[in-house]
């Protein structure tokens, strides 16, 4: 048996365990996860293996409805992530909107190298366009590991950004839905997540909301 063979038999037996523990600490847990599905929060992640799920934030399933692509990405071409954007906020009718990025992040590193690298350059081209609108600011900085962080973290209020401009999100507000979308950065380092204080309830300060995070201080202070 090869070692790719064994992880394979590993998450078998994992989940088995896992199971077992739940079924333990909560009798009836799996049951009504299948009669009902009501999460909350709609996460927007990268699909970075190093960044968890439920359990960096100690949430049971049925709590979190996940939505990953490389670097975080909610653009207007995309239709799966638009489809999970409407599913969540329609049919789910999610409260809190997070985008969530990564520090060290594979694809704004790949975006910033500019290769040849087919579609993912485009899948990353407005990364790339971010680095250059905001190279003055990221040359500042005292290394390419802290211009790769500040970058990551420019990523995330772009998507935030995006999710607000989207029509789907545009008609909840304008029908009195109750939405808020949260721009959030985890250190894969620390394992700690961090607001980057752009959380946005509406329409109206919308735009003012993310430039606003984008000129103060917090944002290139890194891990502050």
């Amino acid at each position: 048996m090869t070692h790719d063979d064994e992880i394979l038999q590993r998450m078998m037996a994992n989940n088995r365990a896992w199971k077992a523990g739940v079924d333990r600490d909560d009798p009836g847990f799996f049951e009504r996860m299948a009669r009902h599905h009501a999460p909350r929060v709609l996460w927007i992640g990268c699909s970075d293996s190093r960044v968890p799920g439920n359990e960096s934030i100690g949430l049971m399933p049925g709590e979190i409805f996940y939505h990953r692509s490389v670097a975080n990405q909610l653009q207007m071409v995309d239709f799966n992530g638009l489809s999970a954007l409407q599913y969540a906020v329609e049919r789910l009718r999610v409260r809190h909107i997070i985008v969530c990025g990564h520090y060290g992040c594979g694809g704004v590193k790949t975006a910033l190298k500019r290769n040849e690298l087919g579609l993912l350059n485009n899948w990353l081209h407005g990364v790339a366009e971010l680095s250059r609108k905001h190279k003055a600011r990221l040359d500042e900085l005292a290394d390419r590991q802290h211009r790769i962080d500040a970058l990551c973290e420019l990523n995330v209020l772009e998507q935030v950004r995006n999710v607000c401009r989207s029509p789907i999100v545009l008609q909840a507000w304008r029908r009195g839905q109750e939405i808020s979308v949260h721009a959030w950065i985890y250190d894969i380092a620390s394992g700690l997540l961090h607001d980057l204080e752009a959380t946005v309830d509406g329409d109206r300060h919308a735009e003012s909301t993310i430039d606003t995070a984008i000129a103060g201080p917090r944002l290139f202070s890194t891990r502050a």
